[in-house]
Formats: structure tokens, sequence, C-alpha cells
């Protein structure tokens, strides 16, 4: 089996590293054209995608950074061996309260950015239950948090 780690330095510091997600690659059927099982799971995400197979792959034809680049590839697009769309960055409607206050609602950002910026928002105040204030919303996206 094969495992890429990914682990994120910060600073470029080799004393604060982390791992933050994992691809376990798996060969299921052994010989020239072996099949492969991929697995994709995130830190803070648990699985990503699903578990997808790479079919009658030419084991000895190339680099082991072709077959990886196949394996993420098809765990992220439903079993296809090809990049999905690029994402693109989450609309968030920003909403205005009786005070004034500008606010996004949590649940309407999508996932994985809820999920980040919900870990950035711990110690912030909050305009009210399940919503947060539209300028720390703006801070996360400008990489200011």
């Amino acid at each position: 089996m094969l495992r890429v780690t990914i682990e994120l330095l910060p600073g470029g510091r080799e004393s604060g590293k982390r791992v933050i997600a994992t691809a376990d690659i798996a060969r299921v059927s052994d010989g020239a054209l072996a099949n492969y099982s991929v697995a994709l799971e995130e830190a803070m995400l648990g699985a990503v995608g699903e578990r997808a197979r790479v079919r009658g792959y030419p084991r000895w034809a190339g680099s082991v950074w072709d077959l990886v680049a196949r394996c993420l590839a098809a765990a992220l697009n439903q079993g296809c061996e090809a990049l999905p769309p690029r994402p693109v960055p989450p609309a968030v409607t920003v909403r205005m309260n009786e005070a004034g206050f500008r606010y996004v609602r949590l649940d309407e950002i999508p996932e994985p950015a809820r999920t980040y910026f919900d870990q950035k928002l711990a110690g912030s105040g909050i305009p009210d239950h399940g919503c947060a204030f539209a300028h720390d919303w703006f801070d996360f996206l400008n990489g200011h948090r």
C-alpha cells in the first residue's frame, strides 16, 4: 500500500509541522495491469470523496506520481481519472439585522469552507446563534483570519 501524507509546515518551520491529509492507495489485484483502491482523508473533514478504483493501471510503464495523480483524481471525481471542475469561491448572502449589523448565516456557507471558517471563529463575537459578522467572513476569505 502507498500512503501519501500532506503536512503543513507553518512559516516553513519543520518544528510546527502537522499532518492535514492522507491518501491511502492499495493494490487490489496484481500483474502488469493492476487495479488500485484509493481513500482520501483530511484531518478536519474526515473522509473526502468516495473510495474509488483505478483499473488496469500499467504498473511499470510510468512514474509513481502518475499513479498517485490518477488515484487522487478518481477519488475526487467519482472514479473518473480526470480532475473535477475547479472549485469556485463560496457565494454567501450577507444580511443586515435590525441593529444595522451585517452578518452571514453559517448554515448557508458551503462545505468545506463552513468547517474551516467555524474553527477560525473561536473567541469571536456573534450577532446571533448560527451566525457570524460579515466582516469576520470577509477577513476569512481574504486570509486575515
